[in-house]
């Protein structure tokens, strides 16, 4: 009997792990301190060192660190952030709760991130931020944007919730702007067993500033200074985070080695398969092909017991919510959301798994 190929396997990720989860539960547990302790304050510690920033401030989730950071920066109502049309819609949120108004660009059709060579052409005189997104676990040009910023005096926030580990030329994302936030969602590189997020920065006032908003507005106990939210980083998955931290580049390497086979063993087919920049070392969160066929592939691979995610069928411009958009036409989002298709991924993903994976794709895409 064929067995199923998951689109995603925790649970053989935690299991190398397992005794080490473990032991973070039961020194939470017995610590008897559950929100806004040690053991944040240590991963706090970790994740900036790893992320190459002074700062981490953990949150409840990447849509917070997002919102935050914008609040933070006195982002509002009027103002303009420059987004990229290909990306989670969470991008686009954290700038409508603010009151501001995103303004999207297209991607690069081959790296999916968002293409400097059209912001310019975007900025008006209300814009006040761009926030580029390292798409898929690979880097945005930031070098670039960051030029285009500084011309114009913008603040540029990255979006690195599917980035973690990722490099551009030799530098951590979440570094690489003025300020960021990621996303610990059980799924990406580095997951929480919950939700969770955090905001990297080396502004010691941005810090203290997203620090009160994830806690009602306040740094001492029932004194308010400020607009509040309660979104933090519990204690528990702080302590398992610590544990995945350590694992992370290990993760990484493997998901690049999946990546390289894949590639290799869809030469000669009719998919589209990744494109990496030279100045970029992906993290590989996902690993996305495109498919004039894309419905009848996946059709096909479901059939052989093979699960596949598409990221994202619907970009952000025609979404319910963002009506006022939907007139907007950006052919190149709107043809990504009719191709791509995310394949299959995941820490101790085997050979066997890879090869029947890229096998099957063959048998319809040559």
């Amino acid at each position: 009997m064929i067995e199923n190929i998951p689109f995603l396997s925790l649970s053989r990720q935690n299991e190398s792990i397992r005794a080490s989860l473990d032991q973070a539960y039961k020194r939470v547990m017995d610590s008897d301190w559950f929100i806004l302790g040690s053991e944040l304050e240590a991963f706090e510690h970790e994740f900036a060192v790893y992320s190459e920033v002074k700062h981490c401030v953990g949150v409840g989730n990447g849509l917070d660190a997002l919102h935050f950071l914008l609040l933070a920066y006195g982002i509002g109502k009027g103002d303009e952030v420059i987004v990229p049309s290909n990306t989670f819609i969470a991008t686009w949120l954290a700038v409508s709760q603010c009151g501001a108004i995103p303004v999207p660009v297209e991607p690069n059709i081959e790296s999916y991130n968002i293409d400097p060579k059209l912001i310019e052409a975007a900025i008006t005189a209300r814009t006040r931020c761009i926030m580029p997104v390292h798409l898929y676990g690979q880097p945005a040009d930031m070098d670039a944007i960051n030029a285009i910023a500084k011309k114009h005096n913008l603040i540029v926030i990255e979006d690195a919730a599917q980035s973690q580990g990722a490099l551009y030329k030799n530098k951590k994302t979440g570094s690489l702007g003025d300020a960021s936030g990621t996303s610990f969602y059980p799924g990406k590189n580095l997951g929480a067993l919950g939700d969770g997020g955090a905001i990297l920065t080396n502004d010691d006032a941005i810090a203290e500033k997203v620090k009160k908003f994830r806690n009602y507005g306040s740094s001492i106990k029932y004194h308010h200074e400020s607009l509040g939210f309660n979104s933090r980083l519990d204690e528990m998955q702080a302590a398992f985070l610590r544990v995945k931290l350590q694992a992370l580049d290990e993760w990484n390497d493997a998901r690049s080695n999946i990546a390289k086979k894949y590639t290799n063993l869809l030469k000669g087919s009719k998919v589209v398969t990744p494109t990496i920049s030279d100045s970029a070392q992906s993290a590989w969160h996902l690993y996305v092909i495109r498919s004039l066929n894309r419905n009848k592939l996946k059709d096909y691979l479901a059939q052989h017991k093979i699960s596949t995610v598409i990221h994202y069928p619907i970009p952000p411009h025609l979404q319910n919510y963002y009506q006022a958009f939907n007139k907007h036409h950006l052919p190149i989002a709107e043809e990504l959301a009719k191709e791509v298709l995310s394949l299959p991924l995941f820490y101790s993903m085997n050979e066997e798994e890879i090869e029947r994976v890229a096998k099957t794709i063959l048998e319809i895409e040559t």
